[in-house]
């Protein structure tokens, strides 16, 4: 099949998964072609990365003389399906003049999208977030392109199901993947039940650096946590960092690394002087895939105390490596992390997230390797991008991409 992949922002460093995925399907034999709504940022890090937006277009990267330009051609050939399109970015909007400016946008947007895609003879396109990529792709589809498909990974399409129109993007998709059971069943909350049997669990997978590297003896006296993290709101990391303050009072010696960049970065930074954590906590910003293996390597134990999520590919990527996790009971976390591969607390409880990273720092280091040798066999059966690709694409082969 000739396929292409949308996503709002492609490459970025928070979204990995969408490479191994693309990687996978390349390798069962498809051909596939990157768009993305937004430029990538130009300072990634990681080389696969900046190769990856090589490859990529963008679609505001036209300009708006560019889009409106190709919408006008189009517009001019097919005039019904541009005054359809039209009329599905209206329905698809919320009230509010915001809402209406921003579906032209995405209806200009789709008009572009369609055009190339027909230039480029894609079969399918695959669009991941339940957000704007999969309003664009819906648009696109109403513009006269190839049927769509989207992934909803939360938890912004579950915090804002009715703004975001899910049930509508749901009812026009090929297929909806969900990243986990727990999403699987929010799509399903937010859908009418004859749309159900389009709804599949596909869960993010890891390539083969982390499923075929063995996992590396835990160092002896390691005393560190990594947490691997977008420095924003969800993930809960004024709590980690209040823990932190705690348990050194307790008398606990140990230090704690925070992987990722974000909005948070300077208010999480005034936070740690203002605990005078500074010799405790590093806040180590964006890192490559590679120096992020290495900070895995040498920890004790991964912490993510978030408050909202999908289903974290970083969790993913530290039991991989048989590294136990600590994280909180919220959306698919429970499907992969248990007592058996780490510790799973209540989100937003202080004085649980101590008592899980007390119990790591005491715990005897037979007891930490075996609970990552649990960990790494899971993510090995669930998280295999080749084998999560191709359920992905038994899904996509059988959509009529020959009906416009």
């Amino acid at each position: 099949m000739r396929l292409a992949y949308l996503c709002n922002l492609y490459p970025a460093v928070s979204h990995s998964f969408v490479k191994r995925e693309i990687e996978a399907v390349e390798r069962a034999g498809h051909e596939v072609h990157r768009l993305s709504v937004r430029r990538p940022r130009s300072d990634l890090k990681d080389p696969s990365d900046r190769l990856e937006a090589e490859r990529t277009e963008v679609i505001l990267g036209q300009g708006p003389a560019g889009l409106l330009l190709m919408s006008l051609t189009h517009l001019l050939s097919r005039p019904a399906r541009a005054i359809a399109a039209l009329s599905a970015a209206w329905r698809l909007s919320g009230p509010g003049l915001q809402q209406k400016v921003r579906h032209l946008a995405y209806w200009l947007e789709a008009g572009w999208l369609a055009r190339r895609l027909e230039q480029l003879r894609v079969e399918h396109l695959h669009a991941h977030f339940g957000t704007n990529p999969a309003a664009v792709a819906m648009l696109a589809r109403a513009w006269g392109g190839p049927p769509f498909s989207f992934t909803a990974h939360g938890p912004d399409e579950f915090d804002a199901p009715v703004t975001l129109a899910l049930a509508k993007k749901v009812d026009a998709a090929s297929f909806v993947a969900a990243i986990s059971d727990y999403g699987r069943s929010q799509l399903m909350r937010w859908s009418a039940p004859d749309h159900w049997d389009k709804i599949g669990v596909v869960r993010c997978g890891l390539d083969r650096d982390f499923l075929d590297a063995a996992a590396a003896p835990l160092p002896y006296k390691s005393s560190e946590f990594v947490c691997i993290a977008r420095l924003s709101a969800q993930k809960g990391l004024p709590l980690l960092i209040a823990a932190c303050e705690q348990l050194r009072a307790d008398g606990e010696r140990f230090s704690l690394t925070i992987i990722g960049d974000g909005e948070m970065r300077d208010s999480l930074e005034g936070e740690i002087a203002r605990r005078k954590l500074g010799d405790v906590i590093t806040l180590a910003g964006i890192q490559t895939a590679a120096e992020i293996r290495e900070h895995l390597n040498r920890c004790r134990a991964f912490v993510l105390p978030s408050f909202a999520e999908g289903l974290p590919v970083v969790i993913m990527e530290a039991l991989a490596l048989g590294r136990p996790v600590i994280s909180t009971a919220i959306a698919g976390i429970p499907e992969l992390v248990d007592d058996t591969c780490g510790w799973l607390i209540p989100a937003g409880s202080e004085e649980a997230l101590v008592e899980a990273m007390r119990k790591a720092l005491r715990a005897p280091v037979k007891d930490l390797v075996a609970k990552g040798a649990v960990g790494r066999e899971r993510v090995l059966r669930m998280h295999d991008a080749d084998r999560n690709a191709a359920l992905l694409l038994r899904r996509i082969a059988p959509c009529p991409s020959d009906i416009r």
